[in-house]
């Protein structure tokens, strides 16, 4: 695939720990805008945040590191990650309210 040769990947992630209520998907969001990432976050059902992002590998790297951290208030205990690659399918970085399933 042209986009994973060009280093492109997509990068699913479930963060646990204490992340809702705590201005997660916020931080998330605008760490993603910074380094020019496109995809969601959400709050997942069971208290966790889900996010989906496609850029640059080692862009990609940086935002996991930011998942790892979260903002002040969290508590991250830990990130499930799926690397696979890009589906082309999102033009930005937005916050989807309220549980989301995933794509």
């Amino acid at each position: 695939m042209p986009d994973a040769e060009a280093g492109r990947r997509r990068l699913a992630a479930t963060v646990l720990g204490r992340v809702q209520g705590v201005g997660f998907r916020v931080f998330v969001a605008h760490r993603a805008a910074e380094l020019g990432l496109v995809g969601w976050v959400a709050n997942a059902a069971a208290g966790q945040v889900t996010c989906v992002a496609e850029g640059p590998a080692g862009t990609l790297e940086q935002l996991l590191a930011s998942l790892r951290d979260g903002p002040s208030g969290a508590s991250v205990d830990r990130v499930e990650v799926i690397w696979s690659d890009p589906t082309g399918e999102f033009d930005r970085f937005s916050i989807r309210s309220g549980w989301h399933g995933g794509d």
